[in-house]
């Protein structure tokens, strides 16, 4: 882990190429299991959502924010097209990139693709304990909707859903 004193110049592109999809995998598994005890479960997951995610994917209606450092992949998000919403998910940042104002820059670039693609309505599935992950959606409007007790990523948890209309 680099210990970043400064903001970094982060590029933020929305093209996807191949490597970005397993890159952002790993980085799921292995964050969420060094930060929250989430285990080989999480991981299976993650990876058959992105092979979802990649299989039905419409650059007119699905849309990724890739965050680089360099040639570094160092934060994600995505922004998948349902019936009547786009759901919000695998949005990552290195543990060293949080705090430089890049979550909010990825949120505020998903409200603007929501406009521009004129849905106005998202959701997003987290868990409990993703406290700062949390209070970022909230402060864009995102309020819980429902929860549901889970064991799903090898330990016993809540599941949150929340939901957001423009």
């Amino acid at each position: 882990m680099r210990n970043i004193v400064n903001p970094p110049k982060i590029n933020i592109r929305t093209d996807l190429r191949p490597g970005d999809l397993g890159y952002v995998a790993c980085l799921h598994g292995r964050i969420y299991n060094e930060e929250c005890g989430y285990g080989r479960g999480f991981e299976s997951y993650v990876l058959e959502g992105l092979a979802a995610f990649l299989r039905e994917y419409d650059p007119s209606r699905d849309r990724a924010w890739v965050c680089e450092d360099g040639s570094q992949i160092v934060g994600f998000l995505s922004g998948v097209h349902r019936d009547h919403a786009i759901q919000l998910r695998y949005f990552i940042l290195l543990p060293e990139y949080r705090g430089f104002g890049l979550g909010k820059k990825l949120m505020q670039s998903f409200i603007a693709y929501m406009k521009e693609i004129k849905c106005s309505r998202a959701y997003l599935w987290t868990t409990r304990e993703q406290e700062t992950a949390i209070a970022l959606y909230e402060r864009f409007g995102f309020r819980l909707r429902e929860e549901v007790p889970s064991e799903s990523f090898d330990k016993v948890l809540v599941e949150q859903r929340y939901d957001m209309e423009l």
